[in-house]
């Protein structure tokens, strides 16, 4: 579905955006359906039941399932059909990654092999690249895997030490180095890697396994995702034919970076479906555990978990797709006949980088908490394996270290946006401007009877993004290019951020619900939002107090602190009532629904 609007992204912080404009999970199509169906079926009848064996590392079963999933068509929905793939969309792809996620390590495997694992080929191969090997990557035949990080080098990917020197007959490369923590390490055919040319030329190259000088070392003892294969592979004068060159010699950090925002992009949706199985399971036992007479899902303090699992996982579920409706609408307006559309399309997911990292820190957040809470409700029995809130629980910790650890991607969120400001790419300064002259005379907001369903919580969402922009423009002010070595700002300035991304996500899924199915429809949506704006709003101003309190002193921040107060005040909902009636739709689907 492509958007009706082309939205720069970070734009959301200073535009008013249409609810009509999103993308959300109700807009979901009968070919969308029928994925979801086919990727449920797939994981409850083929990996659900082999967990146990996954979990121990059977990796000739692990290549069985791949095969299986490439013969249902789950491999290829973003690959080309001349390659074998259907080309389905970014949204199919969330909807796999969603779904599969209750199949544990295995999706961990899937979802390395369809993402990290095959979008740097599908996006910068050439035609020769992506013949050789995207059919079989489609059909499951050949695995994939991607190595980046290595022993001295994680978050600071540009300081890898691998090297890459060309062979005096100049028809392949040498590359030695040590690539650590792959995913999919023992079992992937190829593998996308990078090294260095001429000491300072990042470069990404494609290897096959069976190349000379490529071997894999032993599994890592991990604490979670135990059914996937994580291990170091070691580069010893590999020897790569110069056509396995991906891309440009030089060039190899502009594959990075997008792959990586596209893995960001995809591990949300994977918290996403770890968030609903958590919940869905954490329900059932509380209906069946009775304690004190009666099902422990009765007791206010359960129901105040199960709300907020519901409503976090609710808002994210708003974002992921939404993010996934921009993505979409940007690659609709591209040519897909075009010898370079691959590039065109990495580009065009670029420019969605902030919202990607926002979705990632968010998803990941909400999945750890979530994951904490099941494992509480559970009580002791969360913390024996024979129950599934235990595997949840040690899964869900990695994702706060994929794709980048979270503390970079704040600092990420917070310096894309500066960069475009700086560029007038995106009018944060001018709008930051603006509302510092009008800041002394803004007043509290507070319900009016005029307001239209949710509409005190909408004026609530623009107050966030004055201030978010306000702080912003100050801190850019006060800090000018040394703002990169102030993280704790930059830090606050992403939570804020990402609060007003959730906020304004589950608000405008929320109004379109409204005015498609009605209010008394969309209940649990209104609940939602009242109940996460209430407190999300709360967390903005503590996160302006700190921000305003590192850069300022004295009479000025005591001034400033004085307007922030006056303009971030909020009249509050009655957050036990609207949680008990949340709890109480979760308690009576047994599983997430909104």
């Amino acid at each position: 579905m492509a958007e009706k609007t082309i939205r720069k992204g970070g734009s959301f912080l200073v535009e008013e955006v249409p609810a009509g404009d999103i993308f959300t999970p109700e807009d979901f199509s009968e070919e969308h359906q029928m994925i979801i169906d086919t990727t449920e079926r797939f994981v409850k009848n083929e990996v659900t039941p082999n967990m146990e064996t996954l979990e121990h590392k059977d990796w000739d079963l692990s290549r069985k399932l791949l095969l299986k999933s490439g013969e249902l068509g789950l491999l290829g929905t973003e690959i080309e059909e001349q390659y074998g793939g259907s080309h389905m969309g970014s949204i199919t792809s969330l909807i796999i990654s969603e779904h599969t996620a209750a199949a544990g390590a295995f999706g961990v495997t899937l979802n390395c092999h369809t993402g990290i694992g095959s979008m740097p080929l599908v996006l910068f191969g050439s035609k020769s690249q992506k013949e050789k090997y995207l059919p079989f990557l489609v059909r499951g035949e050949k695995i994939g895997a991607y190595a980046l990080t290595e022993p001295e080098a994680g978050t600071d990917a540009l300081s890898i030490k691998t090297t890459a020197v060309l062979s005096p007959d100049g028809k392949y490369y040498k590359l030695d180095g040590t690539k650590q923590f792959i995913t999919n390490g023992a079992l992937a055919d190829i593998i996308f890697t990078y090294a260095k040319i001429g000491g300072d030329k990042m470069t990404a190259f494609i290897l096959e396994k069976g190349f000379e000088g490529v071997s894999a070392g032993v599994e890592e003892k991990k604490m979670g995702i135990r059914g996937s294969s994580t291990c170091s592979i070691f580069l010893d004068g590999a020897k790569v034919p110069v056509e396995n060159v991906l891309f440009e010699i030089g060039r190899g950090h502009v594959v990075a970076f997008n792959i990586l925002d596209i893995g960001r992009f995809k591990l949300a949706a994977v918290c996403l479906g770890a968030a609903k199985l958590a919940i869905e399971n954490s329900v059932q036992y509380a209906k069946q555990r009775i304690q004190f007479g009666k099902p422990i899902c009765q007791f206010g303090l359960i129901k105040h978990k199960i709300a907020e699992m519901a409503t976090k996982t609710y808002m994210l579920e708003s974002m992921v797709y939404r993010t996934g409706g921009l993505i979409e609408g940007i690659l609709a307006t591209l040519d897909r006949t075009a010898e370079d559309i691959g590039r065109q399309s990495a580009k065009s997911i670029a420019e969605y980088a902030v919202e990607c990292s926002i979705n990632k820190v968010y998803g990941s957040e909400v999945e750890g908490y979530i994951a904490d809470e099941a494992v509480q409700i559970y009580g002791g029995y969360g913390y024996i394996e024979d129950y599934p809130a235990e595997r949840i629980y040690r899964d869900s910790r990695i994702t706060r270290l994929f794709e980048g650890t979270n503390e970079i991607n704040r600092v990420i969120i917070t310096g894309w946006l500066m960069r475009k400001a700086l560029k007038n790419e995106l009018p944060l300064f001018t709008e930051a401007e603006n509302i510092k002259n009008k800041l002394p005379s803004m007043k509290s907001l507070r319900p009016d009877a005029k307001d239209s369903p949710l509409g005190y919580q909408r004026k609530l969402v623009d107050r966030a993004k004055k201030i978010f922009v306000f702080l912003a423009g100050t801190a850019a002010q006060k800090y000018g290019m040394a703002i990169e070595e102030q993280q704790e700002v930059l830090g606050l300035l992403a939570d804020t951020a990402q609060e007003i991304y959730a906020m304004e996500s589950g608000l405008l899924r929320a109004l379109k619900s409204i005015d498609s199915a009605g209010a008394e429809q969309s209940k649990t949506k209104i609940a939602m939002v009242q109940l996460y704006v209430n407190d999300a709003m709360g967390r903005v101003g503590s996160y302006a107090q700190q921000t305003l309190a590192a850069m300022e002193s004295g009479e000025a921040l005591d001034s400033q602190l004085a307007t922030l107060r006056k303009i971030s005040q909020i009249v509050p909902v009655n957050a036990v009532q609207i949680r008990r009636d949340i709890a109480d739709r979760i308690i009576e689907a047994e599983k997430y629904t909104s």
